[in-house]
């Protein structure tokens, strides 16, 4: 099938989807909205999308990817990483500030935006740096980049965390001005010095250095307090141990204007897999117990938890293929997400689908701020969607990557579903379960 990415005027009628897992529907997408939804549906000239037996979700929005350009590009470009994220069947992701230069001024954050224009495979929202270089002594330029175009809300350190409760107590006066939220890395860097793996039986048998729940959960504690000082927005990024769950469960119903993520790693996999010594499972925070992991999901499940994020922190070859302690932190996601949620969650009953287009669609865009993402799919709003096949069990491989990475938790492992279209704005990023290529963006 041909069409064009250059233009957002082609017609598509999509028959027989089950909108957000429900009932089926047809819909038109026309001059990149929703033109129409019903049934018997149809438009001169429009190619046609037979999607019997598929979803049809809202677009899937990512808030915490990791883009590394500039400065990084040899692990992932703004290019490839959008990329990846549309054949994962996002067309929104937030990214990270842990650049060179950081994303600390309006001038970044401008370039960041303008990249993710370029690439056109996804909107890119870029995220600002809460403190100067991310180095937590003093306030970056968060009204300049606020006031920008990126028009930035969320602010974030990841990677660090901001530990000087002082620092943060500002942060938060700060971007309550403009509604906008701190995004909060939660490890006491004095309890995690030298941490390689979780603290427990499996780092003691390693011989590992342990990262301690307690190194997250009392960040967790002290900033919910903190929020609820100051009245402002406190997000919790990649939460991940049961003593989380029950701060942020406390909080909620103390009415603290707090909101949380999970990863998929975090729902599925356990700290039992560093045994092998294999680094593509070493990562920040690192996998817990299975404790932990149920935890989480029933979090996620009770809605303690707001949403999922991904944490897709690509890196080179090198930096995994190594001994355990010299490997860098992190994993690729973008590509597994939606699939291992899936697994996780809802081949397990734990959700439904329109659980799913909650919390990986409509609830970041809200988080962040970001109006005209994670929409229905109603007549009048964005065309952004994905259509996913939950059907087919297959093993992921390298070629389900297609950013410039392939640290995978999931290589070899069986995983439902798959993404056969992703359209954002109107426009086919992935079609038949391909990605297409990009006429007219920078290689």
């Amino acid at each position: 099938m041909t069409l064009r990415r250059d233009s957002g005027t082609d017609v598509l009628v999509v028959r027989g989807a089950r909108l957000e897992g429900g009932d089926a529907a047809d819909f038109v997408v026309e001059d990149g909205i929703i033109a129409d939804v019903g049934t018997g549906l149809t438009r001169a000239g429009a190619t046609v999308v037979d999607a019997d037996g598929l979803l049809a979700l809202p677009g899937l929005v990512d808030l915490h990817t990791h883009l590394r350009e500039p400065g990084y590009e040899a692990s992932e470009t703004i290019l490839s990483g959008s990329r990846a994220a549309a054949s994962g069947g996002y067309t929104t992701v937030f990214a990270m500030p842990n650049t060179s230069p950081v994303a600390d001024t309006a001038g970044v954050v401008e370039q960041e935006l303008a990249l993710g224009e370029a690439a056109g495979y996804v909107t890119v929202q870029p995220i600002g740096a809460v403190t100067v270089g991310q180095k937590g002594e003093r306030l970056a330029e968060l009204g300049a980049m606020a006031d920008s175009r990126a028009r930035v809300r969320v602010f974030s350190d990841d990677g660090f965390c901001v530990w000087d409760p002082l620092i943060m107590r500002r942060a938060l006066e700060y971007v309550k001005a403009f509604d906008g939220v701190i995004a909060q890395h939660a490890q006491d860097p004095r309890l995690t010095e030298g941490a390689q793996l979780n603290e427990g039986a499996v780092s003691a048998e390693l011989g590992l250095t342990g990262w301690p729940a307690v190194a997250e959960e009392s960040i967790i504690a002290r900033d919910v307090l903190l929020a609820e000082h100051v009245g402002s927005r406190l997000h919790v990024c990649h939460l991940s141990t049961a003593g989380s769950v029950d701060i942020i469960r406390w909080a909620k119903k103390r009415g603290v204007n707090v909101t949380a993520e999970v990863t998929p790693h975090h729902l599925r996999l356990t700290d039992e897999l560093a045994r092998g010594y294999d680094a593509r499972y070493k990562v920040n925070p690192p996998l817990r117990r299975e404790e932990d992991v149920l935890a989480v999901r029933e979090g996620l499940a009770d809605g303690t938890i707001d949403i999922v994020a991904t944490d897709h922190a690509p890196h080179p070859t090198e930096a995994k293929a190594c001994e355990w302690q010299a490997a860098a932190n992190g994993m690729v996601g973008l590509e597994s997400a939606l699939r291992v949620v899936q697994q996780s969650m809802v081949d397990t009953g734990l959700i439904v689908w329109a659980d799913v287009a909650r919390v990986m669609s409509r609830t970041p865009a809200r988080i962040g701020r970001l109006e005209g993402h994670g929409t229905p799919l109603t007549a009048g709003q964005p065309a952004s969607f994905t259509l996913y096949d939950p059907r087919p069990v297959r093993a992921f491989t390298t070629d389900d990557l297609h950013g410039l990475s392939v640290n995978s938790p999931y290589l070899g492992r069986e995983l439902p579903g798959e993404v056969r279209w992703t359209v954002h704005r109107g426009v086919p990023t992935v079609v038949d379960g391909a990605l297409l290529d990009a006429p007219g963006v920078r290689s």
